[in-house]
């Protein structure tokens, strides 16, 4: 498989996650709306399980990008076929081009901000980047425009990585100090 079949794999493979976990958090407020907590309580951990393997696949990611810019070689496959309702490859803008334009907005919005705010000013910053694709609502959840979801599992491996803030009060994104100095590094490149 070439490098970047490889890595449109994974892209895929992340938002089927991403789907499951659209699905996870609608069961889980209507366990809340419901008053039933313990199913409530059931899928958090469901959750937050899903969140941790999410992260073991993007840390593949990480690792296979390592081999490929090693030079990796490999034949290409047959072409194959997608599921019904599936977005084909490579349609949709990844996750890592969020990285940057969240990074940029929060410094613009002085550290901190509304999601809302965030996410408005990041649509205005890839105004030519995402795809009529990422403009769709998800199928799992037409409420849900694509790029925004995607916007917002780029927040959760940015908390991760220690570039933003993992204490900031419900609603609100903060960029951290280690956010603003990879973001300066970013920029003398």
């Amino acid at each position: 498989m070439e490098r970047n079949e490889v890595n449109t794999a994974f892209e895929i493979l992340l938002e089927e996650i991403e789907l499951v976990a659209n699905l996870l958090n609608e069961s889980g407020a209507d366990a809340f709306r419901a008053r039933d907590y313990d199913k409530a309580r059931q899928a958090i951990e469901e959750a937050t399980r899903l969140a941790d393997f999410r992260e073991k696949v993007k840390a593949l990611q990480r690792e296979w990008a390592g081999l490929a810019a090693g030079g990796l070689k490999v034949r290409q496959p047959k072409p194959t076929r997608t599921a019904k309702g599936r977005l084909e490859r490579g349609l949709r803008t990844p996750e890592e081009a969020f990285r940057r334009p969240i990074l940029e907005a929060l410094v613009e919005l002085g550290s901190k901000a509304s999601i809302g705010e965030v996410l408005e000013k990041v649509g205005i910053k890839m105004k030519g980047v995402l795809n009529e694709y990422d403009r769709k609502s998800l199928p799992s959840d037409p409420r849900s425009v694509r790029w925004k979801n995607t916007a917002q599992w780029c927040r959760n491996s940015l908390v991760r990585e220690g570039l933003m803030k993992s204490d900031s009060p419900h609603g609100v994104w903060e960029i951290s100090d280690q956010g603003r100095r990879w973001l300066e590094g970013e920029s003398k490149k």
